[in-house]
């Protein structure tokens, strides 16, 4: 058989294996680049406004880790290095991979480190794997772990310690000498009985936008298990999804239940319900949100089970159960619009009784090949998100379910990035202006850990600014896992604050990238 027979033949397998499987592209931004891409085209229908795609449903055909590589790498090593799994099973239809991931990191804060009495010298230490699999063409799986241990720089640990989260990551546990311990996991399987029909069970996150930020639902706080049905209507052009899950209000001592002498006691948890429709018109795309949360436990003891909990129909349980007071929902917009090939913009809104809003642009290949440029704006109301009683803000385990910020805020983000092959370039800069209490006993609607008073004033909040910038040069080892290897600077600062909050923090790590990092807090 001839090269170009076979690469022909290597092609039509890759087109053929990614129509059937049913897992989700890894909700990563460096993964997403080329899917979303291509679902920039105008003649393009994909439904990229809810994440994570499942892989049957996308163009993954300049997506990391599933674009076909023809190029030869000659032996078994630099073929695991640069375009394989580690260990891949593939019989008939049965095929299943098992990866390494990590991320060893070493870095070091120009700035002062004098508070703590320790070292600005800082460092990342995550080890786990991933294991994904088809079984015939409508059944998938995979799971994936992480144990981290690290030091971060000052700004970065006085965050995580308040809430006692490593943004998207893990619950924490605090070390001696300030060392972070925290680990997490992710599964779900997921079954396509009909093509337009999938159902998954797993412990995970979503993302609804087009943007950097969601202010409808981010990835920003970390996983909660969901049982989730997806369907699509009207030869594609529309996609309703719906799905239920279990979550919790915080992760630190005063979020636990009272239930006993127990160390461990659980902590306060409630039900959500989301919903998102999805209706694709060419250039134009739009998205309905709805997320409902359900109180489960008050002060007289666990609440009886609400059947709203289960209407899957967008709005409906909104209407009908207006005014209860065991649950409150938030609602929102979500618009696409593809102004030529590569380029569109996009925006948000939220309203909960008060309002949020994004607007963006981003583009593909602008002024050249693989140079791609991305402005959006961010704003939330004061009290936005917040609710009385702060059990059902709309947060999950000491994080926001939206904007890292919270409520109270504005915020510009600007990412430009640059590509030569498996090199790139990336320059991302945050300017962001934020309120805060001014005592503990003073609430103008910034901090969603407290009640939303029924007598609502901004008056004397504490307004701060803050500059964030990451400029990294990276280089791409294995887009199975997002293998690369990373030296940049984070640049923060924040005028008036003080000296533990700036930073000038320098790295060099090698990692695996299958989630976000969101530390431009």
């Amino acid at each position: 058989m001839s090269t170009r027979a076979l690469i022909l033949l290597y092609l039509s397998w890759g087109t053929f294996v990614a129509r059937g499987q049913n897992n989700d592209v890894p909700l990563q931004r460096d993964i997403y680049r080329g899917l979303e891409q291509q679902a920039a085209h105008l003649d393009a229908k994909v439904h990229s406004g809810l994440k994570p795609l499942i892989e049957q449903r996308a163009d993954l055909s300049t997506t990391m880790g599933s674009a076909p590589d023809t190029t030869k790498y000659y032996w078994w090593y630099t073929e695991k290095l640069y375009r394989d799994h580690l260990i891949q099973v593939r019989k008939d239809d049965v095929r299943i991979s098992i990866d390494p991931l990590f991320q060893f990191e070493l870095g070091q804060d120009l700035g002062d480190a004098t508070a703590y009495q320790d070292t600005n010298r800082y460092y990342n230490n995550t080890r786990g794997f991933l294991i994904k699999g088809d079984l015939g063409e409508r059944f998938s799986f995979q799971t994936m772990f992480h144990e981290t241990q690290a030091l971060v720089p000052q700004y970065l640990f006085r965050e995580v310690f308040v809430s006692g989260v490593m943004p998207g990551q893990g619950r924490l546990k605090i070390q001696e000498r300030r060392e972070l311990d925290y680990g997490w996991s992710q599964a779900n399987i997921s079954f396509s009985p009909a093509r337009w029909l999938n159902v998954q069970f797993g412990h995970g996150k979503h993302f609804v936008g087009h943007g950097y930020r969601s202010m409808l639902l981010s990835d920003l706080a970390i996983n909660a298990p969901y049982l989730k049905f997806s369907a699509l209507f009207l030869k594609d052009k529309v996609q309703y999804t719906t799905w239920h899950s279990k979550q919790m209000h915080g992760v630190t001592r005063d979020d636990r239940l009272p239930t006993g002498d127990a160390s461990e006691s659980l902590f306060y948890w409630y039900r959500a319900r989301y919903n998102h429709l999805s209706i694709d018109l060419g250039r134009f795309q739009l998205g309905l949100f709805e997320a409902r949360l359900y109180r489960t436990i008050d002060s007289t003891g666990v609440l009886p089970f609400d059947a709203m909990e289960l209407v899957p129909v967008i709005g409906l349980a909104t209407v009908l159960d207006a005014g209860h007071e065991g649950s409150r929902s938030l609602l929102g917009l979500d618009l696409r619009v593809k102004l030529v090939d590569k380029l569109y913009v996009y925006g948000q809104y939220a309203y909960d009784g008060q309002r949020a809003w994004q607007a963006g642009v981003r583009s593909f290949d602008l002024l050249g090949r693989d140079l791609d440029l991305q402005v959006e704006i961010n704003s939330a109301d004061p009290y936005m998100y917040m609710n009385d009683p702060a059990q059902l803000a709309y947060m999950h385990a000491g994080l926001p379910l939206a904007h890292p910020l919270g409520a109270s805020f504005q915020e510009a983000v600007a990412i430009v990035e640059k590509g030569w092959g498996r090199a790139r370039l990336q320059a991302k800069v945050n300017l962001s202006r934020s309120n805060s209490d001014p005592n503990s006993t003073t609430n103008i609607g910034a901090d969603l850990r407290r009640p939303s008073p029924e007598m609502r004033s901004t008056e004397g909040a504490v307004e701060r600014e803050v500059l964030y910038l990451d400029l990294n040069a990276s280089y791409l080892f294995n887009p199975k896992t997002n293998l690369r290897a990373v030296l940049g600077v984070i640049r923060r600062d924040e005028p008036g604050a003080v000296d533990n909050v700036q930073s000038t923090y320098v790295y060099l790590a090698l990692r695996t990238g299958l989630f976000n990092r969101y530390y431009d807090l």
